[in-house]
């Protein structure tokens, strides 16, 4: 079972999280923890510590990363299990016209078309953080039974950036070779 830690910092689970309080917190555990401060220890505390050390670089590296809480939150609430990853038609049809240019890219490199790509990505891209930030910003203070809601429309966030850096990453290729 994946780790707590939202609880390891006794912080609420969030999409937007204080990031000068975390560090903070990081720090603290760091030097509580550091296994040189338990070098005389009993061999099970000093290792009990290594591993509370060991949690919280792993806590830290998850939780100051945006991507990485987001997916973690998501994992956490099994919305992120393999065949149940599914993108809405609708974006699936916006983004299809995409695909289209891309393989045409492939085959006849044209700066134009990649900037006309570029520019629809970043507007898709754009439109997704404005519909997705009150959710993310408001889901802490939601009552429980509200929260799925919120956290299925995080999923549909989440997949769908990560959709939009794969085609960003085809045009980088394409912008390497020109």
């Amino acid at each position: 079972m994946t780790p707590d830690y939202f609880a390891f910092y006794e912080l609420p689970e969030s999409f937007l999280l204080d990031e000068k309080a975390l560090k903070v917190k990081y720090y603290a555990l760091s030097r509580q923890y550091h296994p040189d401060f338990h070098a005389t220890a009993a061999p099970e505390e000093q290792q009990r510590m290594l591993d509370l050390s060991t949690q919280n670089t792993n806590a830290y590296r998850t939780l100051s990363d945006f991507d990485l809480r987001l997916q973690y939150i998501l994992q956490r609430h099994g919305l992120l299990e393999e065949g149940k990853q599914e993108l809405p038609a609708d974006f699936l049809m916006e983004v299809m016209e995409l695909n289209e240019q891309l393989m045409e890219l492939e085959f006849e490199p044209d700066p134009a078309v990649a900037a006309q790509v570029q520019a629809e990505v970043d507007r898709l891209e754009n439109e997704l953080e404005t519909e997705v930030q009150p959710v993310l910003a408001g889901y802490t203070a939601l009552p429980n039974e509200q929260r799925p809601a919120a956290l299925l429309q995080a999923r549909t966030y989440y997949l769908k950036r990560r959709y939009l850096l794969r085609i960003r990453e085809s045009l980088s290729k394409f912008a390497a070779r020109s």
